[in-house]
């Protein structure tokens, strides 16, 4: 693992990180930011999956989590959308391809190679903060924003017993049934919708998969909200199957990072109370 950069903040440390992914066949960047603590101590660990073209560096700068972190203890990591490089192939459009990996592993061509952000953010990644870092793996809670929130929660539909609190910024809550999820899901995956299922939040919980509660902000003004993200499907899915589902509509909010930062420390002290 080489460090890229290290800055102090409340009291903490800010990095960000460069390794070689084994998963993804190239090298991959990650933010982590380690709260103050006392030496030997194991602190609880926040994912947060970013959304359509972003990269590690958006919550970064702009999701304001840090104060909120350091006072709770919480390690926040936060991952890259796709995979990067000359050699991995792209689109030309912003929903598809770098930047737009929507966190699944592809298995069509020329995709299937590199686009394994599924097993990176399930199994290799979390392997590499909990040697690397003071990271207690038994409490884990995840997060994310729009592409990165239909991540975080179907992460952590298919790892119940992983993750202690779950909750998401606008997710793109049944992209089987929205255009940014039916074109990565085909392009990625092919056109044999029932393949499609493992990566739709929805479609998870109709096919079993439960947790005991979940968190989701949306606002009630953002750009994306009727086409793409439905959060109605997701909250007739938890109330049909006994989820505890805790939808907050935000009056005027967008689906910009004023919205993420602004409800970001109330998600984080959710997450550390169940932490």
């Amino acid at each position: 693992m080489e460090t890229i950069s290290k800055n102090l903040a409340f009291g903490g440390e800010q990095g960000v990180y460069r390794h070689a992914s084994a998963e993804i066949g190239t090298d991959m960047t990650f933010a982590v930011y380690v709260p103050p603590h006392e030496t030997g101590a194991k602190l609880p660990v926040i994912w947060y999956l970013s959304g359509l073209t972003c990269t590690h560096a958006n919550v970064m700068e702009k999701g304001e989590y840090r104060r909120t972190c350091a006072e709770l203890g919480l390690i926040f990591v936060a991952p890259d959308t796709s995979p990067r490089g000359e050699d991995v192939p792209d689109d030309d459009g912003y929903d598809f391809g770098k930047g737009a990996g929507f966190y699944v592993n592809a298995t069509q061509e020329p995709w299937v190679q590199h686009y394994r952000m599924r097993s990176y953010i399930e199994r290799e990644l979390p392997d590499l903060v909990g040697v690397q870092f003071p990271a207690d793996m038994s409490r884990q809670g995840i997060m994310g924003h729009s592409m990165g929130g239909h991540g975080a929660l179907t992460t952590a539909l298919r790892n119940p017993e992983r993750f202690k609190s779950v909750s998401a910024f606008a997710p793109i809550a049944a992209p089987m049934d929205c255009p940014w999820g039916e074109k990565a899901l085909a392009g990625y995956l092919g056109s044999d919708r029932a393949a499609w299922r493992a990566y739709d939040a929805c479609a998870l919980i109709e096919d079993g998969a439960r947790l005991p509660e979940l968190w989701v902000d949306q606002g009630s003004d953002d750009q994306f909200l009727e086409e793409q993200l439905k959060p109605e499907s997701l909250s007739k899915a938890c109330t049909e199957s006994g989820i505890d589902l805790t939808l907050n509509m935000r009056a005027g909010y967008d689906h910009s990072y004023y919205f993420i930062s602004t409800f970001m420390e109330e998600q984080l002290r959710w997450h550390a109370a169940r932490l």
